[in-house]
């Protein structure tokens, strides 16, 4: 029985250090035998003893604990200065540099430091230590290793009840931070005095996060400010927008009223592309979409209504679209399935909204347009992912079969423009090259047990972030050849692109041109009808619907009805053919009653026999042509 004893203690605590040695061996007590007890023993002869031929070695391990470390920093935003000199003052500031500027100490200070900066400069008038000597061949080489995706670090919500992962910003300069916001969006489902903390991760260190923002209500939206990027945008549970810096502690910096905010959950909130970096907009489930000035978030500069029919009946919104390159545009998708476009160059509040798209069964969970062709973006709803083209709103370009477990997010590639993603409730990331295959994912990895909720691409389009239901955060790394663009990859998309759009364009000339005949023929029966047809059957044609779709298909279950008629009479006619040509030649009439060469037969032979076989043969011509006829 081996019996092992897991002793664990800091090191600082061990004290001194153990070192031993051999020694010769000594003696501590020596028991002489009892003579007495020798009638006790009984001698066992031969003796088996089971040796080694390797020496016996002893175990030890030592584990420290984990050390958990922590970074902070001070930010200056101005210091240094003597007490006397009130750094608010130019002229003050100006004299106490001119005393300096003329001491010794800072002119010796300047040469030495010019000389390190010349060393430098003549090192890299030299040569450049950043030169890629060999970009136009590596542009030409093919990568011939196969698609991969390998997970480099897992992040755990530090709360102790669960939450879901709502919504994820990665830092603007570099993929070093991360964004999360988390949140319980089930109706009435979140316990009791739950935290409402979100949290900024260093993708590096994923054992605590490094900063905390504590809003008064749980976000369910967050996004980085591309210009500022020490400035958040967060929408919250309870309709508010909340604008956080970083420099100046956890706490929001400006919060919307409750009165002037959304009703419902901010589902999205984002940036807009203007010159001051300041202008936001947001949309909600209480079918509004507000925009913001971050600076004043006193009320909302201006508020649409999702309402495309102008009824009163405002669709909620899930998810926001938002292109740099097309300010004026953005879409909406909707909990009712349909993707919703605006245009803030209308007058109107209807002219506003320039069409509809009825893209799903369920609420449209991502919108997202491609960024290297704007006029193309992609829905993820109910059980499958659609590609859809801006000129065309009858239906999709493009789409995926549908999946056992429904979608929750998807995005494109912001490095390949053939490349998308795809998250399932299942738990599996689905990734979809459109140049290799358009019909099932290039690569699926199942990442986490839960649901996955959110996912999020780095601008490299190296790093996936996917945020399940139960809080954890996993990063996926993915391979060359999902990441770098690939040769002629750009005009290759586009070809594919043109392709399904002029084929979904043929499709839809087609229907319509069958529905407007079918109107045309509707319309002309009822005509007649009100003319006064007697047995009232013009009226009867009028009043029966069309489907252009269910005529489409009766007219190709006829053309195949027909073409297999066609082709049994020409199967019985070559039967006919092969059974005359295997039946015996023979000379009676019977025979030359039922075969065309058997009456040939038949009529030679009678010119040997006589006149009566000759009377015969021509009797069995007739029945022979007409028996294919007959059947």
């Amino acid at each position: 029985m081996e019996i092992v004893h897991v002793y664990q203690r800091k090191r600082a605590e061990f004290g001194r250090q153990c070192n031993f040695d051999d020694r010769s061996a000594q003696m501590l007590a020596d028991i002489k035998p009892d003579p007495k007890m020798e009638t006790e023993y009984l001698v066992r002869d031969p003796v088996e003893f089971a040796i080694q031929n390797t020496k016996e070695f002893s175990e030890h391990e030592v584990n420290t604990e984990t050390v958990t470390s922590e970074t902070r920093g001070i930010y200056h935003t101005e210091g240094g200065w003597p007490k006397d000199v009130n750094p608010a003052e130019a002229d003050q500031v100006s004299r106490f540099r001119k005393k300096v500027e003329k001491t010794p100490e800072f002119q010796q200070q300047i040469i030495q430091t010019g000389q390190t900066m010349e060393h430098a400069i003549r090192q890299n008038n030299a040569i450049d230590i950043y030169e890629n000597y060999f970009e136009s061949e590596s542009e030409n080489v093919a990568v011939a290793e196969p698609p991969s995706i390998k997970t480099v670090n897992v992040y755990r919500d530090p709360c102790d009840q669960k939450r879901s992962v709502s919504a994820m910003s990665w830092y603007p300069d570099q993929a070093t931070k991360l964004a999360v916001a988390y949140s319980i969006l089930e109706f009435q489902k979140a316990p009791e005095g739950i935290s409402t903390d979100s949290y900024i991760w260093n993708v590096e260190r994923p054992n605590a996060p490094e900063m905390t923002l504590t809003p008064s209500s749980p976000l369910v939206s967050i996004e980085y400010n591309m210009k500022d990027v020490n400035v958040l945008l967060a929408g919250q549970y309870n309709g508010q927008i909340a604008v956080f810096d970083t420099r100046k502690g956890s706490r929001p910096v400006e919060v919307s009223p409750i009165e002037k905010s959304h009703r419902d959950p901010v589902y999205r909130a984002r940036y807009l592309a203007t010159k001051t970096g300041t202008d936001a907009f947001s949309c909600s489930s209480d079918g509004q979409v507000m925009f913001w000035d971050v600076r004043k978030l006193s009320e909302p500069t201006e508020t649409l209504f999702i309402d495309p029919e102008d009824n009163g009946r405002l669709l909620g919104g899930v998810s926001l679209e938002y292109e740099s390159t097309m300010p004026a545009k953005f879409q909406v998708g909707t909990e009712q399935g349909k993707v919703v476009l605006f245009n803030r160059k209308g007058k109107t509040p209807q002219e506003k909204i320039s069409c509809t798209y009825n893209a799903h069964l369920g609420p449209v969970y991502a919108c997202e347009r491609n960024p290297f062709f704007p006029k193309f973006f992609l829905t993820v709803g109910d059980w499958s992912m659609r590609t859809w083209c801006e000129d065309i709103r009858e239906s999709a370009i493009m789409w995926t079969k549908y999946n056992q477990s429904n979608l929750t997010d998807g995005c494109w590639s912001p490095s390949r423009p053939a490349v998308c993603f795809s998250s399932k409730a299942d738990g599996t990331l689905d990734v979809w090259d459109l140049l290799f295959k358009t019909n099932e994912p290039t690569l699926s990895m199942k990442v986490t047990d839960s649901s996955i909720q959110s996912i999020k691409v780095d601008s490299s389009g190296k790093y996936v972030a996917c945020g399940g239901h139960d809080g954890t955060i996993s990063l996926l790394e993915l391979s060359d050849a999902l990441s770098d663009m690939q040769p002629n990859e750009k005009p290759n998309t586009s070809a594919v692109f043109e392709r399904e759009t002029n084929r979904e364009k043929t499709v839809v000339a087609r229907l319509r041109e069958v529905h407007l005949k079918e109107s045309v023929r509707a319309r002309t029966a009822l005509a007649s009808a009100k003319e006064g047809d007697d047995d009232g059957e013009g009226e009867k044609k009028a009043m029966d619907e069309v489907d252009p779709i269910t005529d489409a298909e009766n007219q190709f279950y006829k053309a195949i009805e027909a073409s297999k008629k066609k082709r049994a009479l020409q199967e019985e006619k070559k039967a006919a053919a092969a059974a005359a040509a295997a039946a015996p030649a023979d000379g009676d009439e019977a025979e030359g009653a039922d075969e065309a060469k058997g009456a040939d037969e038949a009529k030679g032979a009678g010119e040997a026999k006589g006149g009566d076989s000759a009377e015969g043969g021509d009797a069995s011509e007739p029945p022979a042509a007409e028996a294919p006829e007959s059947k």
